[in-house]
């Protein structure tokens, strides 16, 4: 959700800063990367790390690794000896991710795979996630969320991001607007869905919590 420049600032100046190593994250990746929104961000990453210390996962999965913004978040919650799996299909970053993990004191709890995730998925067998965050491929978000589902353990929690898609969500859809479409057809069918608990954040651009009845 779009706020209010003024707002926005007063919310950022009463939550917890952002570390250094972060805010450095981010400025790069306004600088060198392209795609400079995919970033968590400031108010975000604060949020992902809050839920982590509330729901204290020992398994995180990650979708959408990109510079490693919100693994590293993630990971800041993340207790001793819990591991976060955070898989991206593209190897441009893989470097550019590991560089950000290896300057974290958080890094060490994070394992980078690169790749599709239908093909990396299957290779975790029959073990299980407390905890999964998706941020991958919009077009895909059911298929996502369908074969991620029967990994999450009961009573464990999803998190799906940018589910709100700028506000398209509300406005009259282009037959090719494929990413639109497939977070419509993702909120759709969730809504519909009996195995799961689920509630719409309107933080940034939309965050949906999801629990695993």
């Amino acid at each position: 959700m779009q706020t209010d420049s003024k707002l926005e600032n007063y919310i950022l100046s009463h939550s917890d800063d952002e570390p250094e190593l972060l805010k450095k994250m981010e400025r790069d990746t306004h600088v060198k990367m392209l795609q400079t929104n995919m970033n968590a961000g400031h108010l975000q990453g604060r949020l992902l790390k809050m839920i982590t210390q509330m729901i204290r996962p020992k398994r995180i999965l990650e979708i959408g690794t990109f510079v490693g913004y919100s693994a590293l978040c993630f990971a800041e919650g993340l207790e001793e000896g819990g591991e976060l799996h955070t898989i991206d299909i593209d190897d441009e970053i893989e470097d550019i991710a590991r560089a950000n993990f290896a300057k974290s004191e958080h890094g060490h709890k994070i394992i980078l795979h690169i790749g599709d995730v239908m093909d990396i998925l299957p290779l975790f067998g029959e073990e299980s996630f407390d905890l999964v965050f998706m941020d991958g491929d919009k077009e895909s978000y059911w298929d996502h969320f369908e074969a991620i589902l029967p990994k999450l353990r009961r009573g464990g929690f999803i998190l799906a991001d940018n589910t709100l898609w700028y506000g398209k969500v509300v406005e009259k859809v282009k037959s090719n607007d494929h990413s639109t479409l497939g977070i419509l057809n993702f909120n759709k069918r969730l809504a519909e869905d009996t195995r799961i608990d689920k509630v719409i954040l309107p933080v940034r651009d939309g965050l949906t919590l999801i629990r695993k009845r």
